[in-house]
This record gives structure tokens, sequence and C-alpha cells, in this order.
């Protein structure tokens, strides 16, 4: 009897700590970002897909996030708003393998990539 409840409490014990290392391991930000050997179309395209289904107002002339005012910058910026509101799936940033997840904040002066 003593035996069976040692390992019912060490089995207890090891679920609990399994599902806090897990929850660390998930813990860990990410950020997508294009890959800046895409081409400009589809760049472009990625803007408009991603604006259309989230608010890129901080793209606008005067946003937090226009400056530098290129395609490179505008799509990843988008396409981070885009894959931060469905949850940081890797398969949200693949955009015709135009995107890239980075674990480095890509976050410049004024501009945070949430």
């Amino acid at each position: 009897m003593a035996r069976v409840l040692c390992a019912s409490v060490f089995i207890l014990l090891l679920s609990i700590l399994s599902v806090g290392f897990l929850r660390m391991g998930q813990a860990q930000k990410t950020w997508c970002v294009a890959k800046p050997s895409s081409s400009e179309a589809t760049l472009l395209e990625n803007i408009n897909y991603a604006c259309s289904k989230v608010d890129c107002s901080i793209l606008q002339r005067g946003g937090s996030c226009y400056a530098p005012d290129n395609v490179v910058n505008h799509a990843s910026i988008a396409m981070n708003l885009y894959y931060q509101s469905q949850g940081r799936n890797s398969w949200n940033c693949q955009f015709k393998n135009s995107g890239l997840v980075t674990m480095s904040d890509p976050s410049y002066g004024g501009c945070t990539y949430s």
C-alpha cells in the first residue's frame, strides 16, 4: 500500500513539474518578420492580407511604425500583427514562405512589435 501511495505521489509531482516546464517553454515570446529576399509583390500581398484581418494603423503616415517607409519594414509589421493576433502559431507566419519566426525582438525606436 505504501509503495502504491509513494508511486502515486511521484507521478502527481512529475505531472505538475512537467506542466510547469511546458508553460515556461511556451512563455518564450516570438515575432514574425518578412524575409528580406521576398519579392516586393509578395510582401505587398502580405500587407494587404494581414491588414484586412488586423488593425494596421501604426503603418500609416505619422504612425509609430511608419518609418522607415519601405515594403520590407511595413510587411514585417503587418505580418507580425497578424501572427500575434492568431496566437503565435508558426503556420500563421508562413505567408507563402516569405515569413520568418524570430526570438529576437525586432522593435526599434518608437515602433514596438507587440
